[in-house]
């Protein structure tokens, strides 16, 4: 198990900083802290660029969220002996927040945990054992579904998620609670409660870590679900390559059955809900809700025309909710401490945290939960420790393949999702992958459609043939046979992509055309009218085949 730190001291190690003294204070803070016996307790690192231009060095101190700056090697020991070992404040020593960035300004308000420890979706992932049903219950597990099927009506419990203000998590940002509400209004004497965890988004792993260290979240969530909006059953529909979560789900439902926490009578109530697994085929469109939903009736997972929505019109015709299975993670912690609780964390229009795995040219990759609202510069700096040898940052895509792409000019840019939307990027399902300056925007292009014309089910013909289109057209540009007219035609294709596609997919497949040729024309044009490729990466002038007949 990871081991956990009571204090993190982060020094900044930009340039300015670095020229200020930064190396000399943090290896002073290393000797204060070993010489007061606290190396147990608390870690000490150097992160890059933070925000802050006008004060070298810089010292931000965990939980506690204290800035520090200028600091000097002589007031490393007062600091460490005050505020590391005596839980003192030292206000002549802090930053004045007046001149911090309104992004830093917001971090040195901040209180409460170490931020890679403020967990709420992962809150027990790693700690507990998954198999263990016990072990669930001693850590506040099925303490939510006693108090809905105890103290609450299905009204009251779509009331707190709608007052949480929950979005979801899978991509698309739509209100947890207003859906649910459509759900309970609708006519049927048979309602369905979904799980999508078909996470098949390239990049993007954090709906897997969930369901294989804390299953029984998920059983809790959907069975909120179902008492709220009035489902008796329900399916997690899993990808076919997780089979270890397959594995933990299906024992964590036999040891629901066994304590009545699923099947008939649960909690002793009149209530009866039951769950069933069902492995997906490694099809990407399958991730799309109502390819989703044709592939549990047992057809070929293609997308259906909407309207009707699934609210109305779902899993064999029958009213059913499909939740992702991070936006469900949120549920039990929401009723356990009450709306107001939740919107304590993110931003007043998005709260709550966001779960992203932080994947390429960094230092530290991996998974994090942090509040919504936080920006990539402090992503980059403060959890992936920086950019891997010092290169500069040029662009992070913020969903995987579907995702945004974000220039360097945006990294300040608060991510949640209003501001994205604002900002004209999207935040997508939580895979950043960072680049740096040695990634060739071109390249980058043509191989995200290269995958969307493989994944494409075919169905509609703008996705069939335009991502096919497209792909042909990047790869000439990116062996020296491109033409200018190819750009506009790109602009094109990615136009009638998002308005003429039948679903998400093909939506979204011209994502990263619209936003190469928004933030990075100049290196695009570079390889057509110079004959050149700035990164150095693509291949350039060399003969490719005309293009294909496509049906």
């Amino acid at each position: 198990m990871m081991k956990v730190f009571r204090s993190m001291v982060l020094v900044s190690s930009d340039p300015q900083s670095m020229l200020h003294g930064a190396e000399e204070v943090f290896q002073r803070f290393q000797a204060e802290i070993k010489a007061f016996g606290l190396e147990d307790e608390v870690t000490v690192s150097m992160v890059g660029d933070i925000g802050r231009h006008d004060v070298f060095p810089l010292v931000i101190i965990y939980p506690e969220a204290v800035t520090y700056g200028p600091v000097g090697v002589d007031q490393v020991h007062a600091i460490v002996e005050e505020h590391l070992y005596k839980g003192r404040v030292i206000p002549e020593f802090q930053a004045s927040v007046r001149e911090l960035s309104g992004r830093i300004a917001w971090l040195n308000a901040r209180k409460g945990t170490v931020p890679a420890e403020q967990r709420i979706v992962l809150e027990r992932a790693g700690l507990i054992d998954p198999t263990s049903i016990e072990d669930y219950i001693l850590h506040d597990g099925y303490a939510a579904l006693g108090k809905v099927l105890t103290e609450m009506t299905p009204m009251d419990v779509i009331g707190e998620i709608q007052k949480s203000g929950l979005k979801g998590r899978g991509g698309a940002g739509f209100p947890t609670g207003l859906k649910w509400s459509f759900v309970s209004k609708a006519n049927g004497d048979k309602k369905y409660v979904i799980c999508n965890a078909d996470e098949s988004e390239p990049g993007t792993f954090k709906d897997r870590v969930i369901l294989e260290g804390d299953p029984f979240s998920i059983l809790e969530a959907m069975t909120i679900a179902a008492f709220a909006v009035g489902a008796d059953e329900g399916y997690i529909y899993v990808r076919g390559e997780y089979a270890l979560a397959q594995e933990r789900l299906i024992q964590a439902i036999e040891q629901a059955k066994e304590y009545g926490f699923l099947g008939k009578g649960i909690f002793g109530t009149s209530f009866n809900f039951d769950i069933h697994v069902h492995s997906g085929a490694g099809a990407y469109i399958c991730g799309e809700e109502t390819a989703l939903l044709e592939s549990i009736e047992g057809k070929r997972g293609e997308p259906r025309i909407r309207p009707p929505y699934p609210t109305t019109h779902g899993l064999w015709g029958k009213p059913t909710l499909i939740n992702n299975v991070e936006t469900l993670a949120n549920v039990p912690a929401i009723i356990r401490h009450g709306a107001e609780w939740y919107r304590q964390f993110g931003t007043p229009s998005s709260p709550g945290t966001k779960v992203y795995t932080v994947l390429g040219n960094v230092n530290v990759t991996g998974l994090i939960e942090v509040p919504m609202g936080i920006t990539l510069r402090e992503v980059i700096a403060i959890y992936a420790r920086g950019m891997k040898n010092n290169r500069a940052f040029k662009l992070a895509q913020t969903g995987g393949s579907s995702g945004s792409v974000i220039p360097a000019s945006l990294q300040d840019t608060p991510m949640d999702f209003d501001s994205y939307a604002r900002a004209g990027v999207s935040l997508g399902s939580g895979a950043l992958l960072i680049c740096d300056e040695d990634t060739c925007v071109v390249d980058l292009a043509r191989v995200l459609l290269n995958f969307f014309r493989r994944e494409s089910c075919g169905k509609c013909t703008p996705c069939r043939v335009g991502t096919e289109r497209a792909w042909y057209l990047l790869k000439r540009i990116s062996e020296g046979q491109g033409a200018l007219k190819d750009l506009e035609e790109l602009l094109d294709l990615s136009d009638n992509l998002y308005q003429l596609s039948n679903c998400g997919l093909g939506q979204t497949a011209g994502t990263p055309i619209r936003d190469i040729l928004k933030h990075f024309r100049a290196e695009v044009e570079a390889h057509i009218r110079l004959g050149v490729c700035p990164a150095g990466v693509c291949p350039m002038h060399e003969e490719i085949p005309a293009s294909p007949v496509i049906a």
